[in-house]
């Protein structure tokens, strides 16, 4: 017999999830499974990122502790398109069976086979999609002449590194010039850096005086 976990969501408080319960209970029996857990979130939104109750869910399933989901419809699921995937694609890879009752679903037979490989290439054509209106933007900054990528500091670096060398605290230095505290640390760190080897070669040039 294989054991399956129940999920069920309502949005308002006011609406009863238990009806969600009875209807994944009885279909449970129908179809011969053991139910060894319910997930439930009651008076959580759809589009709510975070959900105790379906993320007790999915760590569970991480975990093996059974082998089929069922849920009364799609949209009890996932809060978008996109998460209805992810959440499939996840249960598909750790061998766990999908059902839902309203769509009639079942990723265990052929035609919850195909319903996942349509899925695949759904999710598959979506990045596709998004990849290519990243490199058309990009396309079409550099046609308008834009430079592309992290554009550099307009500060006085040489001022920057002098006060801060000079006393003046980490936060206080990122604040006059309106910079971040990251950035100061770097400014510095590359005019120590290019101090010490302007040291280094005049250093050299020294000894091969001495020795000439």
């Amino acid at each position: 017999m294989k054991k399956c976990a129940l999920y069920a969501r309502v949005s308002t408080v006011e609406q009863r999830v238990q009806s969600q319960v009875y209807d994944l209970r009885q279909l449970a029996q129908q179809r011969g499974f053991e139910v060894v857990a319910e997930y439930i979130d009651e008076g959580i939104s759809g589009t709510k990122a975070r959900r105790p109750g379906l993320d007790a869910l999915m760590t569970d399933a991480r975990k093996r502790k059974f082998s089929v989901v069922l849920v009364t419809a799609f949209d009890r699921v996932a809060r978008s398109t996109k998460h209805f995937l992810q959440v499939i694609d996840e249960f598909d890879g750790l061998g766990i069976e999908f059902v839902s009752r309203r769509e009639n679903v079942d990723t265990s037979g052929p035609m919850g086979r195909i319903f996942l490989t349509l899925i695949g290439s759904i999710a598959e054509l979506e990045a596709d999609l998004i990849k290519e209106r990243i490199r058309a933007g990009m396309r079409r900054r550099r046609l308008e002449g834009y430079r592309l990528g992290r554009q550099p500091l307009d500060v006085d670096r040489e001022a920057i590194v002098a006060d801060r060398l000079g006393g003046m605290s980490l936060t206080q230095t990122a604040l006059k010039y309106g910079v971040s505290r990251a950035s100061v640390i770097r400014f510095v760190r590359e005019a120590q850096r290019a101090n010490n080897c302007a040291e280094f070669t005049l250093a050299e040039r020294e000894a091969a005086v001495c020795v000439a």
